[in-house]
């Protein structure tokens, strides 16, 4: 079973500024508790191909997390897929912005997670998980970016 999220947030900053947080992905901690430390390989601008590496914590376990930019449309669209194999795996996500006004962005922020072997009884769970933190994870972003 695989399944989706996904959240927006209104963020009162320009949509240049919010797709430049948001695609230097060693950002991620100041907005998602569950990242416990990420990297990115190459070093410099990121874009297709650009790998990012983290260590997060989800139910008390920690786990390696590897996702490859797979599309980059600045300042629009950002696509990205997990690379690492743990039992529930984004096998799809994304930013798409979108300028609403002077000073403002509209940001849709997506995954889709499948599960693998035991996974496909856990994936449920992590979704279920994701959907409800949803919300908050996008007023988590928006205070991020805001606070930038």
């Amino acid at each position: 079973m695989a399944g989706q999220f996904e959240t927006t947030a209104e963020i009162n900053r320009p949509v240049e500024e919010v797709f430049a947080f948001l695609a230097e992905g060693t950002n991620d901690p100041k907005f998602s508790p569950r990242v416990q430390e990420i990297t990115k390989t190459p070093e410099g601008p990121t874009a297709v191909g650009t790998i990012f590496t983290s260590t997060v914590k989800d139910a008390g376990m920690k786990t390696g997390r590897k996702f490859r930019i797979t599309e980059y449309d600045a300042p629009h669209r950002i696509r990205w897929t997990e690379a690492s194999k743990n039992i529930v795996t984004a096998t799809e996500g994304g930013y798409d912005l979108e300028s609403t006004g002077p000073g403002t962005t509209r940001v849709r922020i997506f995954n889709v997670l499948e599960g693998h072997g035991v996974g496909k009884l856990l994936v449920g769970f992590a979704l279920g998980a994701a959907r409800k933190d949803a919300p908050a994870f996008g007023q988590r972003i928006k205070t991020a970016v805001e606070a930038s």
